[in-house]
């Protein structure tokens, strides 16, 4: 699809060449160069994708519209994000079937666009949404935003819950209950390693703690992706705590598996990801209120609505350091609020955002597209 953006002879080659391109581990081996989908580099291949047949990939998209129209055809389709939904027209001509999209983030990129790169995206989104019957959100706030952003029919979106697999989490407040009474506290944070999910917040927030009377032997905790757009960013977060002497304190656990996330969620007393954007999803809060750790959040995007849902933590001012570090404080002085905050959030993560529960209520908004 890139090589195709590049250079007309990808437009043109046979599929027994494309599928030298596309194959599995030539794929693996490009990645594992850490190539980034930065949308700063990607503005010309957004706007030929949002064309669909119209743009350099049209041999692509009829060859997604010969596959899909084999047996078995489906009843409706469903696409994860608009960015892609450039083939929707040519899909719908052919299948005849409803179409949604899930909108999760999309603001996030086409932001990253240049103005002029991002205006025309803006209009090819409203022409495609002519041919899509559905919007899937996460929450009523995004639904309202991406409506207003991109100049959408509200009518047209439906807000599902995002779903989580709880089988495998375990109640994780364990300083508050088993372990030592003299244990450090622990903060976690789980989230890529940018300014845009509040890493920067969050390090400013763990030095104004640590200067508050018995709040010296407190713990940070820090999970997550590090891409080599933000490495220049992360050194300067890193530095900033060794600058305080505060370095030891802190543990980077870098990307980890599901397993290696239970283990850390297992461990801590709060959690937060302070994100400096308007959050449309909030996964890793979900999970660790699954685990059952109390949630510190800022009061924009999803989480008002999510912490109001679960009752699994408390609300602070967004990019505030001093009011994530007092509202830190606060539930690290009082182990009972801590617990029963924990306890909440795993009982309604559970009743009403595990994958079951997403599952059916998703199924139900996509049958009411389909005809009687």
């Amino acid at each position: 699809m890139f090589l195709q953006q590049r250079a007309g002879l990808f437009r043109r080659l046979p599929r027994f060449l494309d599928r030298v391109l596309d194959h599995p581990a030539l794929l693996r081996w490009v990645g594992a160069r850490g190539v980034e989908t930065s949308a700063v580099n990607l503005g010309d291949l957004t706007l030929s994708m949002l064309q669909g047949s119209a743009g350099f990939q049209r041999k692509e998209v009829q060859r997604l519209t010969d596959w899909l129209t084999r047996p078995p055809r489906p009843d409706l389709l469903l696409l994860t994000n608009i960015l892609i939904a450039g083939c929707v027209p040519d899909l719908k001509a052919a299948l005849q079937v409803p179409v949604a999209v899930t909108l999760q983030g999309d603001d996030l990129f086409l932001e990253e666009l240049p103005p002029e790169v991002r205006s025309r995206a803006g209009e090819l989104i409203r022409r495609l949404a002519d041919h899509v019957d559905a919007f899937l959100v996460h929450s009523r706030f995004y639904a309202d935003f991406m409506a207003d952003y991109l100049g959408l029919d509200r009518a047209k979106f439906h807000c599902v819950p995002l779903g989580i697999d709880t089988s495998d989490f375990a109640d994780a407040r364990a300083s508050t209950s088993s372990g030592p009474p003299d244990a450090p506290s622990r903060i976690g944070y789980l989230a890529r390693l940018a300014p845009e999910k509040g890493l920067h917040v969050l390090v400013e927030a763990f030095l104004e703690l640590k200067r508050r009377p018995g709040m010296g032997r407190v713990q940070l905790v820090i999970a997550g992706w590090r891409g080599k757009r933000h490495e220049s960013y992360v050194q300067t977060q890193m530095a900033t705590l060794r600058d305080a002497g505060w370095a030891a304190d802190v543990t980077v656990l870098g990307t980890v598996d599901r397993a290696a996330k239970l283990q850390m969620l297992s461990r801590l007393d709060l959690f937060s990801v302070p994100t400096t954007f308007q959050e449309p999803k909030g996964l890793s809060v979900l999970e660790a209120m699954a685990a059952g750790v109390p949630v510190v959040q800022p009061a924009h995007g999803i989480f008002p609505e999510l912490l109001a849902a679960t009752g699994g933590g408390l609300l602070v001012p967004p990019n505030s350091p001093a009011a994530l570090a007092a509202a830190w404080e606060q539930l690290l002085r009082d182990p009972e609020q801590r617990q029963s905050l924990g306890a909440a959030g795993r009982a309604a993560v559970a009743q009403k955002y595990g994958a079951r529960v997403a599952a059916d209520q998703t199924l139900a908004v996509l049958r009411n597209l389909l005809p009687p």
